[in-house]
């Protein structure tokens, strides 16, 4: 199969480790990005470098038309893609329930959710035998985020059963959909919530007694991309540290 990705919020952490990871493993990869094109175009340069084939399109994936353009790009540089990584996601300061307004509950809602729903519906349309689907849920899926994102969270137990449901449909198909709950990871977007240190903090609660790097994320995302994974499906792997 000549192997095709989109990596939706693929600048930086998570995201941007996916698509050095799966690059080197002979995938065609899209770089998405909504803001950051530098950092965007430094993942592809890298990919480039190391010999792969990659290209940044921006994107803001909650928005239905500009999904659609990012998925026309695809067919255009490579063809249609085989596989898609619905990575993208924000959160936004520490805050309890109380204290948080519509504008901020609908944002993380769209973001979150909206765009895996949109971009899944893209690439089914183009998807065939032996493609597959991850999406990036969170470890907030299963403990709630009490106290600080109590909204993220409930925006990836949306995700998790998007991809139990999804699974299910396309099963019969070939193609398969799982999902990822990173945990205590170190990235960036620990700073966007207001605790740029948070992992470090935490770390004496974690099993494991460290927190988690991106690059690993990315190898059970690669893995269950993988054709090594073919009679996995609906699945959820945790890379939380024993969490």
């Amino acid at each position: 199969m000549n192997k095709i990705v989109i990596i939706t919020g693929a600048s930086r952490g998570i995201g941007a480790a996916t698509a050095l990871t799966l690059a080197s493993q002979g995938y065609k990869v899209c770089v998405n990005y909504r803001i950051n094109k530098s950092a965007a175009n430094q993942v592809v340069d890298t990919i480039i470098q190391q010999g792969g084939q990659a290209f940044a399109h921006q994107a803001d994936v909650s928005q239905e038309h500009e999904v659609s353009e990012l998925f026309l790009a695809v067919d255009r540089q490579f063809g249609c893609i085989t596989h898609l990584v619905n990575n993208v996601g924000i959160l936004f300061p520490q805050s309890k329930l109380i204290d948080m307004d519509a504008k901020r509950i609908n944002k993380i809602l769209t973001t979150n959710v909206t765009s895996y729903f949109l971009c899944c519906k893209e690439a089914i349309k183009r998807m065939q035998a032996g493609s597959a689907i991850v999406n990036v849920s969170s470890g907030a899926a299963r403990s709630g985020s009490a106290n600080e994102y109590i909204d993220y969270a409930a925006s990836k137990g949306a995700v998790e059963t998007l991809t139990k449901g999804l699974s299910i449909e396309l099963a019969a198909q070939g193609i398969r959909v799982n999902c990822v709950r990173p945990g205590f990871i170190h990235t960036d977007i620990h700073r966007d919530g207001g605790e740029p240190n948070r992992v470090a903090r935490l770390t004496p609660h974690i099993p494991m007694q460290r927190g988690g790097t991106a690059e690993e994320v990315a190898k059970a995302i690669a893995w269950l991309l993988s054709a090594d994974a073919s009679y996995t499906t609906g699945t959820f792997v945790d890379v939380t540290g024993g969490k």
